[in-house]
């Protein structure tokens, strides 16, 4: 299963409407606050009002004394944990730091830390009681930006921890929690050879992914220790790993049933309410339902992280690219582990570069604990690349387009970080965009067109999936892999391919974690390509029985039964036995062997790398400074398509989000590390008014690592948008904007500033 088929598809391609889609637009699908238990409680947060304090004591007893309370829990009654890495320094952990994240122990790092948390006969009544607990506090000075994290005389947030990563590490007490780096070549060689030599430093901001549902979940735990956790999650598996972890139990004990999902872009991949409604509920023997308000989704929720980006690039006359040089420090928040590096291992690899080295710094500061968005880091490293790159054409008086393609890597080139891409399709989307109408279309006056690209790895990780046919001939697929973008219709369509049959014939399942074999979370784009895969090799396997079941009741040899179009087919001499569709054989499985039930799992070494190239019109208005988005076109490397619209659906979205992200979304601090803007009037996400039509472009390439070409396609849409976006300003002002957002009060500056 390495290679993808040359066969012709009847189903994967096609557009069926999605197997969830009726309870989704009726209101029936149940979401995570939708779930209840008789005689359950209700749990609230107390959180912190300071950015940076040590606990000196916290006091319960009168909240716990309030009428209706039934627990109280603080970090008191969690246990001590492993105070380092563990795993992949990508997607890895920290024990007790993901513990402190839950609820504080010694210091309260960000405003809106979680320090205790009630549970009551009312939200109302756990509401009141979080305001009867004293917490003593001895108040710190914030870290609130990169400069001041960085700085010689910074406060520390974590005076124990010393950094770690790629040497030579940072010495002394320091705020740098991990260092990466990638280098090739001769780096001061490669920019003496170069004739033009671009730079610049670039800023972004902490946004949020935006998610519509707040988190949420309800905890049973019972007399015996074992619990069931029904919550909004991209992971089950690691809700059960982590409360385990943090609350201290066998996770053997813990059963996690994943609902609908309203959004997570990465940002339901973290447990936050969990582990303490776990606690909550075995200390009160009832069930512990807890639910955020949208500003506790803004003020204790991971955001992705700011940073701040500093690049040169150079280039030979000609236009190749000859070195480039980048220095990237992102904030993590609270606690380790920001996305800086993705952001090394993405930020140069669409181009060919002979000469370089990336140094990629993850910082601690008094900031919420950044958290996953939707190829993360990837879209703050394109927009300083893809600035310059841009900066670069006008220097040289060359396309943009042009220009990359001239430097585009391809099948056999390297990445930064060292593997060799196989089949890769960056080229065919840069000539898809140079080819489409909106590249040729005319501009008026204060009109600008940007064109960047982007690059996201993809994941692969563990799936596993389970086919099984019914006595009517329909099929069931179960996984645990939860429907964050239309994967359950994706993996239908890939049994319905398989078995011959309609994919209305195929019902897709997401279980729980007892009835469904290990899933990784859905996320890094892994799902409709790696249990994919696993719903694949199942379905083959479904057919090996399938062709048993013939063959029995043929009575010939295996050897002289095939399957096609939904049929085992006689040959070899049988030819007269005809053919036996295949409502026909599972009518006969009780007399021919039972039920038939397969399993399969995998663990893909690799995933299939994609690229886009993206096109941005805006208009400015001179006198406001306000921007408007004309027209936006996405091309994109799918690999192949399984389902057309949710493929553009992703298209879309990741575009929608990363123009938001471009001219108007950032986190608003006051001087005490306060979040001013925690809600969406003040946070400005782009609604449809805002936004045109995103045109979109499938590019088909096939992934050779997949059965069926498939690449995930996720994540990139956001990679390009903000360089995109950046450059269409460029482009329509005269001006280079080197900080995000670009709302209207920072052009309106930026132009004054220009005619002065």
């Amino acid at each position: 299963m390495t290679e993808p088929s040359d066969r012709k598809f009847k189903q994967i391609g096609s557009r069926p409407i999605r197997h969830d889609g009726l309870d989704k637009v009726t209101g029936r699908a149940r979401f995570g606050a939708d779930f209840a238990l008789p005689g359950m409680l209700y749990g609230v947060f107390a959180r912190s009002p300071h950015a940076h304090a040590r606990i000196l004591s916290i006091d319960t007893s009168k909240a716990e004394r309030l009428e209706g309370v039934r627990a109280a829990v603080t970090a008191a009654d969690l246990p001590d944990l492993p105070d380092e890495w563990m795993g992949v320094t990508e997607g890895g952990t920290c024990p007790s730091e993901d513990s402190q994240n839950v609820l504080a122990r010694e210091k309260v790092l960000y405003h809106g830390h979680a320090v205790a948390a009630i549970a009551a006969t009312t939200f109302e009544i756990a509401r009141e009681a979080c305001g009867l607990i004293d917490v003593e506090y001895e108040v710190l000075e914030p870290v609130l930006d990169l400069g001041r994290a960085l700085a010689p005389d910074a406060p520390i947030l974590h005076e124990n921890q010393a950094p770690f990563g790629d040497e030579p590490l940072p010495q002394g007490p320091t705020n740098i929690a991990r260092q990466v780096a990638f280098e090739g070549g001769d780096l001061e060689a490669g920019f003496a050879r170069a004739d033009v030599v671009v730079e610049g430093t670039f800023e972004t901001p902490m946004v949020h992914q935006g998610y519509i549902e707040p988190h949420a979940c309800v905890v049973d735990v019972r007399e015996d220790g074992t619990s069931e956790i029904w919550c909004a999650t991209q992971g089950p598996f690691g809700v059960k790993r982590a409360t385990a972890m943090i609350v201290g139990c066998d996770a053997n004990g813990i059963k996690v049933t994943p609902s609908e999902i309203g959004g997570g872009f990465g940002g339901k991949l973290s447990v936050y309410l969990e582990p303490v409604a776990h606690v909550l509920s075995r200390k009160s023997g009832r069930p512990v339902k807890m639910q955020m308000t949208r500003e506790e989704v803004f003020r204790a929720t991971g955001p992705t992280s700011g940073a701040r980006i500093d690049m040169r690039v150079g280039a030979k006359r000609d236009g190749t690219l000859v070195a480039a040089e980048t220095r990237m420090a992102y904030e993590a928040g609270a606690f380790r582990g920001s996305a800086v590096g993705a952001a090394a291992m993405t930020v140069l690899t669409p181009y060919r570069i002979p000469n370089f080295k990336i140094l990629g710094l993850d910082v601690v500061l008094n900031k919420p604990k950044a958290a996953a968005y939707r190829a993360p880091g990837a879209p703050i490293a394109a927009f300083a690349t893809e600035s310059l790159m841009d900066e670069l054409a006008r220097r040289l008086d060359r396309d943009p387009i042009d220009l990359r393609l001239q430097n585009a890597i391809e099948e056999g080139d390297h990445a930064k970080y060292g593997p060799a891409f196989k089949r890769i399709g960056l080229r065919e989307t840069l000539e898809a965009a140079r080819a489409h109408p909106h590249y040729r279309a005319p501009l008026a006056a204060n009109q600008g067109r940007g064109v960047a690209c982007g690059f996201w790895m993809n994941g692969g990780y563990q799936s596993s999936a389970t086919v099984s046919v019914d006595e009517d001939g329909s099929a069931v697929v179960r996984t645990g892999s939860p429907d964050i973008g239309g994967s359950r219709v994706a993996l239908a369509l890939m049994v319905a391919e398989e078995l011959g049959i309609s994919v209305a014939r195929v019902r897709p399942f997401v279980g729980d974690t007892d009835s469904v074999g290990y899933c990784d979370p859905t996320g890094g784009s892994r799902v409709t390509y790696a249990t994919g895969m696993a719903v694949i090799e199942a379905s083959r396997q479904v057919i090996e029985h399938l062709r048993a079941r013939a063959a029995t009741i043929w009575g010939v040899g295996l050897d002289a039964v095939e399957w096609q179009d939904g049929c085992a087919v006689a040959t070899k001499g049988a030819a007269e036995k005809g053919s036996l569709p295949l409502g026909e054989i599972a009518e006969q499985m009780r007399m021919t062997g039972g039920p038939i039930v397969v399993s399969a799992s995998l663990s893909p070494p690799a995933a299939g790398p994609a690229f886009g190239t993206h096109l941005c019109d805006v208009e400015v208005d001179p006198e406001t400074g306000c921007t408007k988005v004309l027209r936006y076109t996405v091309v994109q490397d799918a690999g192949k398509a399984v389902h057309p619209t949710y493929v553009e659906g992703q298209f879309q979205g990741g575009a929608a989000q990363g123009i938001g992200w471009a001219l108007n979304e950032e986190y608003l601090w006051d001087e005490k590390g306060r979040v001013e803007n925690a809600g969406f009037l003040d946070y400005r996400m782009p609604v449809a008014s805002d936004l045109p039509m995103i045109d979109t472009v499938i590019v088909e390439v096939p992934n050779p690592l997949h059965p069926y070409g498939v690449r995930g396609v996720g994540e990139t849409p956001i990679v390009p948008p903000l360089g995109t976006v950046a450059n269409a300003m460029r482009a329509a002002t005269g001006v280079r904007f080197y900080s995000l957002p670009m709302s209207p009060p920072r052009v309106l500056e930026a132009l004054e500033s220009r005619q002065g």
